[in-house]
Parts: structure tokens; C-alpha cells; sequence
């Protein structure tokens, strides 16, 4: 019997190994391919290249249209920066009222924003450009931060709704009693309390605003607001094909950094922000 287990054990895990193998060997070919040279990276597409450089790094960084890859990054960074503040205000005051405050209507809105995770996002595409378009927005970051300081993604509600539903009552309770307004419960003890969750919405809201590609696409029109994502896009020439392959590799390889270097930073948060969420229905 415990031979059997260990059998099964150790099949599991070799299971387990040889995917995630799989899942991370192209992230590696495409790292150890950004310093092969351009004519080799197809010719030669082991792990281990014949010949190393760095001209794929220099070529790729002087950017699309006079802008250079450093500008992409920051404009980028101002971006998801936005995105993360709107989120992080908005999901957790819409939060706060679902799961503490008690108004009319407030299990109906609840169930109406539920249905909203349910709704494909292309299907909004159409109005929702129009609505920018007569805006004036396209062409700016504006489609892309307003609409999250509305409390626009639903997920992140349901999920702090989640997490601030497990905290106790009692504190919120303390809190009033010695003259704390709803506000000052707010800020003083749920946000202190709810950072596990916030983080995730952080981290997540950075994630999918850096990793988006047909909304930067979409609305982001002049090279000098280009995000990293849709800068990558110019390396496809007008025929389809890649024009710089080693160009390409090697900024989307910089391009990685940023949201490893942040999980990789709040990992701590985000397990604990997971793991105790949904603790209380």
C-alpha cells in the first residue's frame, strides 16, 4: 500500500514538472532567442546559441516613429498607475457598500453587477467607442483609467465584497461607539483590515492594463502615448510578418519584468488576499 502511494506520489509530481516545463520553455526560447542574432534565431533554435549578442536589445529599444522603448515603459507605467489608483478607490467604496451599508435595492444592484461578469466584454466594444469617440477621448489615455474609477470591474467588487463580508463586526461596531462615522470606518479600520484584498486588486489591475493589447489598440492612436503592448505591435510590418524578429524577442522580454519584479514583490499579499477571500457568502 505505501509503495503504491509513493508510486503515485512521485508520478504526480513527475506530471506536474514535465507541464510546467512545457509551459515555460517558450518563455525561455524566447529570453535565450533575444540575444541570438537575427539570421540565427530560426536557424539555430536550441536553448543554447552558438553566438550571443546584444544588437537585438539596442535595435529594439530605438522604438517606432522617433520614440524609443523607454518612453513606451513609462507611458505604460503612468497608465497602470492610474488604473490600480482608480481601482483601488472606486472597488473598494462600492465594496464597502455592499457588504457593510444597508440601502434599498442594495441585493438587486449586487445580483445586477453579478450578471455583469457574465457579459463578454466585445459586446460593449461598439458603444463604448462611440461613447469616447463623441467624448473626444480617442487617442488618450482616458478610455482606459476613467471608466476604473467608476467601479467598472465587477470582479474586483465581488472579490473585496468577499474578503470585507470575513472581518468582524465587533470592530466595525467599537469603532461607532467611540464616535467613528461610517467614513472613518471605512478608512480607520476596513482598508487596514482588507489590505490582503487590495493588494490582489492591485496586482491584478497592473497585470491586465500592462498585458491589454486591443483596448491600447484601440484607443491609443498617436505613437507618443503608445503603451508597451501596443509599441510591440509595430514591430508586424504592413505584409503581416515580423519585420525585426531579434527586435521583437527582445522587448518582449523587457517588457516581462515589470509585472515579475511586482508579483514577485507581493506575493506575500496576494497568496493571503486569495486564500481568504470568500470565507463568508
Amino acid at each position: 500500500m505505501k509503495t503504491r502511494t509513493v508510486a503515485r506520489l512521485t508520478f504526480t509530481h513527475l506530471f506536474i514538472i514535465t507541464l510546467g516545463l512545457l509551459m515555460v520553455y517558450p518563455v525561455v526560447w524566447m529570453i535565450v532567442s533575444s540575444f541570438k542574432p537575427n539570421n540565427m534565431i530560426f536557424s539555430d533554435p536550441g536553448l543554447i546559441p552558438k553566438a550571443v549578442t546584444i544588437e537585438n536589445y539596442i535595435t529594439g529599444w530605438k522604438g517606432y516613429a522617433g520614440v524609443t522603448f523607454g518612453k513606451f515603459f513609462i507611458n505604460s507605467l503612468l497608465m497602470c498607475a492610474g488604473a490600480v489608483l482608480g481601482n483601488l478607490i472606486a472597488c473598494t467604496m462600492a465594496a464597502y457598500a455592499f457588504a457593510r451599508l444597508k440601502f434599498v435595492g442594495r441585493k438587486f444592484w449586487f445580483a445586477i453587477m453579478m450578471v455583469t461578469l457574465m457579459l463578454p466584454g466585445h459586446v460593449t466594444i461598439v458603444p463604448r467607442y462611440i461613447l469616447f469617440n463623441t467624448f473626444g477621448w480617442v487617442g488618450s489615455y482616458l478610455p482606459i483609467i476613467v471608466p476604473k474609477f467608476l467601479a467598472t470591474d465587477a470582479f474586483f467588487v465581488f472579490l473585496l465584497v468577499q474578503f470585507m463580508r470575513s472581518l468582524p463586526k465587533e470592530m466595525e461596531e467599537a469603532a461607532i461607539i467611540d464616535g467613528c462615522g461610517k467614513t472613518g470606518v471605512l478608512l480607520r479600520i476596513i482598508v487596514p483590515l482588507a489590505t490582503p484584498a487590495l493588494v490582489t486588486t492591485a496586482l491584478f489591475t497592473f497585470l491586465w492594463t500592462w498585458d491589454d493589447f486591443f483596448n491600447h489598440l484601440l484607443y491609443l492612436t498617436n505613437p507618443q502615448i503608445f503603451s508597451v503592448s501596443r509599441a510591440l505591435r509595430t514591430f508586424i510590418g504592413d505584409s503581416g510578418a515580423v519585420a525585426n524578429w531579434g527586435g521583437a524577442l527582445a522587448m518582449s522580454t523587457l517588457s516581462l519584468l515589470p509585472p515579475f519584479i511586482l508579483f514577485f514583490a507581493l506575493q506575500k499579499y496576494f497568496v493571503a488576499g486569495i486564500t481568504t477571500t470568500g470565507i463568508k457568502g
